[in-house]
């Protein structure tokens, strides 16, 4: 029933985004070719210079062939720029293709209950993802396939000096493999540890008042730092590796130079070889163990890229199916033994809902805390999904709207309003990008919120946000109430919505009920505060996590004063009410 996005872990959406750039990834592979080619002009150029030049002592050779080598690489270095900004602009767009998916999954993580750590971790692994290719690990990977050519190469020139430079390549490839299963289980627990640092110190951040008030500063502060220095631990483990590894490749490659530089000299002295082929050779070889040195020292990031993929490809999100549109419901919204429950829970936390409410009805649900009061709000309005029974407007379930256009048919206040970074207006209007000033403001008039609105610093333009106005817990009400009734939705559902209102806050909450169902349409009010059930017709009695009673409101509070002893906490209310 509710539309909340599914795990998809058979869609890597990384290889997804490097597919449809398939031809800029196939540029820089023929660039990455041609370099590699260019890269040898070096070294022909020092034995030509040493077997052609120094005997036949022709200045003119030595200037035509300067002048051929330098075209050439500065020809090799434009190439190397292109590729460079290929595969930048290649992480960009890859990244254009998943922040929707990001942004999808990281809401879609805290929807189903599998956010671990701050939440934000996807966020971070797509910038992991960009940057990592966007940066020279993909270089040393289009470059490390040409590394046979350069050994082909080696053993050309002469066998002793192509065994030399394949047993080398054999060892760094060793060395390699072992970094690999070295490092991966220090970085793996250091992105987990920072996680959980990060998620102590953004809880901190939010709560920082009640940090001060009830003396926790000292507490939270002692759990952060002991993250931290878990994560910095980690991070340290996975570094001294990662320097290690990588201190011996660039070692041996130095000694392998320095041994092949000796093979060639003693080719030389036994009048094997020339000297120009004992310097090219020591050059060549080592530009043939140059990738594999990049990809060890590209280890770490290439394992948290790995890391950050599988971690996207796992994220809690869907593509949304293309649905047929349907007209706005007006007629009604019905439950027939419906079950809901938490995103992963095994039981539902309420079950055997079954109501009726028609255009122009109202209905408070009553009863003890944790009767599931607040489940039944968040799966009338499509938050938590209804894993039994049918829950039907105007006949058609939830998920036969797009859930964009099922949010603009239900107005939803719940028990702690949160409002975004924005103005007051952009909060009433959902953020809408095409919003309609005039509905903002007959929004606020319905809620009766106008005059306290318009008392603010900018009145309705005013910025709202932890460094600029900050609203009382009652203000935040008034200014969600008006954002749950912005373009008349057809249901409304206020979970407690009176729990910070003042007086006149509680008229205009009771005015509100009244418009919405003068105007035909639903509302649903979770109450534990008596003011609540003046405007409604209807009472919905729930207790332990099933419906006990629904009927008209006179009929259902008798009931209760007559059996208080399956109304629990409901009795204040009904007495508040007749009184």
């Amino acid at each position: 029933m509710a539309v909340l996005p599914r795990p998809r872990t058979s869609v890597d959406p990384v290889q997804v985004a490097l597919r449809a750039n398939g031809r800029a990834l196939v540029s820089v592979a023929i660039f990455s070719a041609i370099i590699n080619l260019l890269l040898l002009v070096s070294p022909i150029f020092m034995l030509q210079v040493y077997d052609r030049v120094l005997t036949s002592r022709s200045q003119q050779t030595l200037v035509a062939l300067l002048g051929v080598t330098a075209l050439l690489l500065v020809l090799m270095a434009l190439l190397d720029q292109f590729r460079a900004s290929i595969l930048i602009r290649i992480g960009l767009a890859l990244d254009r293709s998943l922040r929707e998916h990001v942004f999808n999954g990281v809401i879609g993580q805290h929807l189903l209950r599998r956010t671990s750590g701050d939440g934000q971790q996807p966020i971070r692994d797509l910038d992991v993802v960009r940057t990592f290719l966007g940066g020279p690990g993909p270089i040393a990977l289009f470059d490390l396939p040409w590394m046979p050519l350069y050994v082909a190469i080696c053993f050309l020139l002469h066998p002793l000096l192509g065994s030399l430079a394949l047993a080398g390549a054999a060892i760094l490839i060793g060395l390699t493999v072992w970094g690999y299963y070295v490092s991966k289980e220090p970085i793996r627990q250091a992105t987990d540890h920072a996680s959980r640092r990060n998620a102590w110190i953004e809880g901190g951040r939010r709560n920082a008042e009640t940090l001060r008030a009830l003396g926790m500063l000292s507490a939270i502060r002692s759990r952060w730092m002991e993250a931290h220095l878990s994560t910095l631990m980690a991070q340290m483990r996975g570094a001294d590796a990662a320097g290690r590894i990588a201190a011996f490749t660039k070692g041996f490659r130095i000694l392998l130079q320095s041994v092949l530089l000796a093979a060639g000299a003693y080719l030389v002295i036994e009048q094997v070889a020339t000297p120009g082929v004992m310097l090219a050779a020591s050059v060549i070889a080592a530009r043939a163990l140059q990738p594999i040195e990049q990809v060890v020292g590209q280890w770490r990031p290439f394992l948290q890229y790995r890391d950050a993929r599988a971690r996207l490809a796992n994220l809690a999100v869907e593509p949304e199916a293309m649905r047929t549109s349907l007209p706005p419901p007006n007629r009604e919204v019905s439950l027939v033994n419906v079950a809901i429950a938490p995103h992963g829970a095994r039981a539902p936390t309420l079950a055997g809902v079954n109501f009726r409410l028609k255009a122009g009805q109202a209905a408070a649900v009553i009863g003890p805390s944790g009767a599931g009061k607040s489940t039944l709000a968040r799966g009338l309005v499509g938050v938590w999904p209804i894993v039994r029974g049918e829950l039907r407007l105007d006949g058609a379930t939830q998920d036969q709207w797009h859930p964009d256009d099922l949010g603009k048919l239900v107005g939803y206040l719940p028990q702690s309003v949160e409002l975004f970074d924005g103005t007051v207006a952009d909060n009433i209007a959902r953020f809408s990008p095409d919003r309609e000033d005039a509905a903002v403001v007959a929004a606020a008039q319905m809620a009766g919120a106008t005059q306290m609105i318009l008392k603010l610093p900018e009145g309705f333009d005013t910025t709202i946000s932890d460094t600029a106005v900050a609203l009382s817990a009652g203000q935040r009400q008034r200014v969600g109430l008006a954002r749950a009734l912005y373009n008349d939705p057809f249901l409304v559902v206020l979970d407690e919505p009176n729990s910070n209102l003042d007086a006149e806050g509680e008229v205009a909450l009771g005015k509100a009920i009244r418009a919405v169902r003068q105007r035909g349409g639903i509302v649903v009010v979770m109450a534990h505060r008596p003011s609540a059930l003046a405007e409604v017709d209807q009472v919905l009695f729930v207790r332990d996590g099933m419906q006990s009673m629904f009927g008209a409101r006179d009929e259902i509070l008798k009931r209760a004063v007559v059996n208080p002893e399956i109304a629990g906490r409901s009795g204040g209310i009904t007495a508040g009410t007749r009184a």
